[in-house]
């Protein structure tokens, strides 16, 4: 398969894309289920373009996008006057992908009474546009896609039975992220070097704390949310480094326990943020534990944060982050963000400030 964004190395997808180059040979109808973000329509494009009708129309229709009075009219189409506002003929997305492959996101939205002539389109192939008994045969390979349960919604008879049946034919689950923990570095890496490209910077290293963070997160936005967790870092970076605030997001939207923070510091505590200069000294803070507490040199938090050294220093002095004063206290009275830790380190920023 040359999708190249199909990314991974682990179990489950290498076996995931032994099912897609399976199934892409015949035209066998395929329910890819799995949870939002995972990249069902992916996988979708990927099993037309390996299979033989690559050099056709892979047209997509999401289900759940369209309103219900006009769901009938994208799927088969319409003729002249066929209702209130038709003033032409428009062709549907089952005719427009005639010879290639159509693509149904959300199939668990579709409406109950829409679903036989759906059903009747799958078995044989035909249908009539709104206002037209004439029927229209057409050559196409079906790919559905729902993050539901299928299987829960026939029992609550939301979704017909025998529809569900035609369409499972081929069943491909796909794994969510915190499945694929090993696909995230490469994953990381291929959104950053496309972000980056895009905002025209050079990053060439992620940080190795900022991996591991990734890796403790539950990700229940998946592929999806790691992906703009990442564009978000990149816009974050200044330098050829990877902003190790990328991470910070998580620790905040993370409600499961032994998810990734920035820092595994127990002097860490939640912060009440009203006003601006409350999320300022939150961020601050957070960056200056990032760094142990250095404030100057290339890895410090001027550098992390893009602003001159004695530019931080006058924000820490005036949010009120360090309660040092001199040296002569440092390893007493110590810094506020940095309380509950050992001396030395306090020193490292006092040393900085100083310097």
């Amino acid at each position: 398969m040359s999708n190249s964004e199909l990314i991974g190395s682990s179990a489950k997808f290498r076996a995931l894309l032994d099912e897609v180059n399976l199934v892409a040979k015949v035209d066998s109808t395929v329910l890819i289920q799995g949870e939002t973000g995972t990249g069902k329509e992916l996988i979708a494009r990927a099993i037309h373009e390996a299979g033989h009708r690559r050099a056709n129309r892979f047209v997509a229709l999401n289900c759940a996008a369209i309103p219900a009075s006009l769901l009938e009219n994208e799927l088969f189409g319409s003729e002249r006057g066929a209702f209130t506002g038709s003033v032409t003929q428009t062709i549907g997305r089952f005719q427009a992908a005639d010879r290639g492959t159509l693509f149904l996101d959300e199939i668990g939205e579709l409406p109950l009474e829409l679903q036989p002539k759906l059903l009747r389109a799958l078995q044989e192939r035909q249908f009539e546009r709104l206002g037209s008994c004439r029927s229209i045969q057409v050559n196409v390979r079906v790919i559905a896609a729902t993050n539901e349960d299928l299987g829960r919604l026939v029992q609550e008879r939301k979704f017909r039975a025998d529809l569900f049946y035609r369409l499972n034919v081929f069943p491909i689950a796909l794994p969510p992220l915190r499945e694929r923990l090993d696909d995230i570095p490469l994953l990381a890496e291929h959104f950053v070097e496309a972000f980056a490209r895009q905002q025209g910077k050079t990053i060439d290293f992620i940080p190795e704390d900022v991996i591991m963070a990734l890796g403790r997160y539950d990700w229940p936005g998946n592929i999806r949310e790691l992906q703009n967790v990442i564009e978000r870092g990149v816009v974050r970076t200044t330098g050829r480094v990877l902003s190790r605030h990328t991470t910070a997001c998580l620790a905040a939207t993370n409600a499961q326990p032994g998810c990734c923070s920035m820092v595994s510091s127990p002097a860490a505590e939640p912060v009440s943020i009203r006003t601006l200069a409350d999320a300022e000294r939150a961020h601050i803070t957070a960056v200056l534990r990032e760094t142990n507490g250095r404030v100057g040199g290339p890895r410090g938090a001027a550098a992390q944060l893009g602003i001159p050294r004695t530019t931080l220093m006058g924000r820490i002095q005036r949010l009120g982050i360090s309660q040092a004063r001199s040296r002569s206290v440092a390893s007493t009275q110590g810094l506020s963000f940095l309380r509950g830790e050992d001396s030395r380190t306090n020193l490292q920023v006092i040393e900085a400030a100083a310097g």
